[in-house]
């Protein structure tokens, strides 16, 4: 996968580059489609491991906005955990952290360390860190996103088919951002859900410091074991292909 995205990156003839480096000095990559300044959006992928196949997802839907696209700029990361994902595909396929044993999505400041499943030991899964943005990888993430200035973020993962958009918004950035999630749950079917006790991730860290509609979207279906294999990325790109299109035109 890492070299697949590697590939792509290369051959990409649009604008791109390198926002960053992951713990094993690896390069961390965007890819950028502008059809006009505003809005700007951030969408990135794979931030945990064993959850490659949204990398795959991120491909077809950059195609996909380069034809259909009408309006915004969207920076596409494919693939935010390229250490995690190579340690996942040659040693233990459910595998969730980066290069240092650190879940890089508990890792933001955003009611760190608070979450019902966070653990204080490095592993697989689930540890938060030393401290908020202690990782090379979360640190880029939100360096790149404080320097892009998005309206609003979308953060892609695997699996059961919903969507977390809530993280203690109120007010009527509550119902704008309730009203946007809507159009995506319809769009691809997917429930939309609260995580309550869930806390640290990068979706948490843009409702609470930025201000701005962050959304985590969770494909596949929950019947399916990680990792989810290729042959089921069409139908994950069919419920997907339109999220980019929606919030570009109505945010």
């Amino acid at each position: 996968m890492v070299e697949k995205i590697r590939n792509y990156y290369l051959t990409f003839k649009g604008e791109k580059g390198i926002y960053g480096k992951s713990h094993f000095n690896r390069d961390l990559y965007y890819i950028k489609v502008c059809k006009s300044p505003f809005p700007k959006l951030i969408v990135q992928y794979s931030i945990h491991a064993r959850e490659y196949i949204t990398s795959l997802l991120s491909l077809n839907q950059i195609e996909h906005f380069i034809k259909f696209g009408k309006k915004g700029t969207v920076y596409f990361l494919p693939l935010t955990n390229p250490d995690g994902v190579d340690i996942c595909e040659k040693y233990n396929p459910l595998y969730k952290a980066n290069g240092r044993g650190v879940d890089l999505n508990v890792n933001f400041p955003a009611k760190w360390g608070l979450g019902k499943t966070n653990q204080i030991n490095c592993g697989a899964e689930n540890f938060i860190g030393e401290y908020p943005l202690s990782e090379l990888e979360s640190k880029a993430l939100c360096d790149f996103t404080l320097k892009v200035k998005p309206n609003a973020t979308v953060s892609y993962h695997s699996k059961g088919e919903e969507i977390y958009w809530h993280f203690m918004q109120s007010g009527k950035r509550k119902e704008k951002d309730y009203r946007l999630a809507k159009l995506l749950a319809k769009s691809t079917g997917y429930a939309l859900k609260e995580t309550p006790y869930s806390c640290g991730g990068y979706k948490d860290w843009c409702i609470e410091t930025l201000k701005i509609p962050s959304f985590t979207i969770e494909v596949g279906s929950d019947n399916l074991t990680h990792p989810i294999k290729e042959e089921h990325l069409q139908s994950i790109f069919e419920k997907n292909k339109w999220v980019i299109n929606i919030l570009t035109e109505k945010l």
